[in-house]
């Protein structure tokens, strides 16, 4: 007996690769009841506002890069206006220029034919007075000759003539002159 109680006395003794009693056991489920405890007390406490807080951040960084694609959108769109606003603006400066030069076109035409109307009136009225000139100057001269013819029969009639040659020979003179000598 004495082998045996020394057997489990040394049995006792050894020690053990996992020395499982009971204080142990009871100890080993005690913190793991603790530490489940506090897991949940720290999950409630602090892992919840830490996930609601990075949920709402995460919300807060999707709502603005949706609003920085919708400004980038609206960008986008109003560069397409101002670049279809210059386009526009070019080609009414293009039509404002068009008719700009049409109008000096046609500015340039009327001084023109104004200008064409005006010489030939000029013309037509120097023409009307040579004409009235050319008039005034054969009808001076007719004057001037029938005055010499006058002086000239006269002359002729005082030395030898009677009346009635005297009127003969104007008559002749003046046949002899005529109109178409005039007007030459």
């Amino acid at each position: 007996m004495y082998y045996r109680s020394a057997v489990f006395l040394t049995a006792q003794m050894e020690p053990r690769l996992f020395d499982l009693d009971f204080q142990l056991l009871a100890d080993s489920v005690l913190t793991i009841i603790a530490v489940f405890v506090l897991f949940l007390a720290l999950s409630y406490l602090l892992f919840n506002p830490a996930r609601k807080f990075m949920q709402k951040r995460q919300e807060k960084i999707a709502g603005e890069l949706d609003h920085a694609k919708a400004a980038e959108q609206e960008a986008l769109q109003l560069k397409a206006q101002y670049e279809e606003k210059l386009a526009g603006v070019e080609s009414q400066a293009d039509e404002i220029l068009s008719a700009a030069r049409a109008r000096a076109m046609a500015n340039e035409a009327d001084i023109v034919e104004r200008a064409r109307e005006e010489a030939a009136r000029i013309i037509a009225r120097a023409r009307v007075e040579a004409d009235l000139e050319k008039q005034k100057a054969a009808d001076e001269i007719k004057c001037e000759m029938i005055g010499l013819a006058m002086d000239a029969a006269e002359k002729f009639v005082r030395v030898s003539m009677d009346e009635k040659t005297k009127n003969a020979l104007i008559d002749e003179t003046l046949a002899e002159i005529g109109e178409n000598t005039w007007l030459s």
